[in-house]
């Protein structure tokens, strides 16, 4: 399993990622066994870069949408929320992006632990990074009370590749380059609480494991 990540042929729009049908899709499909099993949603991701940076655009095919928080950080993996988990360097820490539908990001940068008697030191990044990470995402900023129609949103974020490289040292030139990554969709508060990805995880149910993340590559 890996996904090649495509150089922009034109300037990129968050609003338009899902415009283009040449861009490489990926399913998230893998869902865990202690999701609700009366429904899955049907999510896709995918992602271009280009010289400033990478841009990642998600699609929902949804229901039972509940939005609720819109503190930066906050814990928007409770609310109807897409997730994009990636390690730049094998050797360093790895990036958490999670938006909700409603356009709140938590996003941490996250050292890894190097024994079993640490733990992983996650770093929420602080307003300044924040303000280079524009999002676009279709639903209101609140969704509450839960919406139990079918219901199709999108999302999208641009990080700069200034934002990796101030934690992780130079990535660029960035074509060739191979990285790993995860792609996620969940809500764990809602009436079906569900939790999707891309690269299965296994068992445990814990987004953060860096061995289950898969190879992306950005072609040339």
């Amino acid at each position: 399993m890996e996904y090649h990540v495509q150089r922009a042929s034109r300037p990129v729009v968050l609003s338009d990622g899902w415009d283009d049908p040449s861009i490489p899709t990926v399913n998230i499909d893998q869902f865990h066994p202690k999701t609700n099993p009366h429904f899955q949603p049907r999510a896709q991701a995918r992602a271009v870069y280009d010289d400033r940076g990478l841009t990642v655009f998600f699609e929902v095919h949804d229901r039972y949408v509940r939005c609720r928080f819109t503190d930066v950080h906050g814990p928007v993996c409770q609310d109807a929320c897409v997730e994009f988990f990636t390690q730049p360097k094998p050797d360093k820490g790895y990036f958490n992006f999670e938006v909700n539908c409603g356009g709140t990001m938590l996003l941490h940068y996250t050292q890894v632990k190097k024994s079993r008697d640490e733990k992983h030191q996650f770093i929420a990044l602080d307003d300044t990074w924040m303000s280079k990470v524009p999002i676009h995402c279709t639903m209101p900023k609140v969704v509450d009370p839960e919406i139990t129609e079918p219901v199709t949103w999108r999302a999208a974020f641009f990080a700069p590749w200034e934002l990796f490289e101030a934690f992780v040292g130079p990535v660029r030139p960035i074509a060739g380059s191979r990285w790993t990554a995860n792609f996620y969709k969940c809500a764990s508060d809602n009436s079906h609480p569900h939790w999707g990805s891309w690269s299965s995880v296994g068992e445990w149910l814990n987004f953060h494991q860096p061995p289950k993340f898969a190879p992306i590559i950005f072609d040339p």
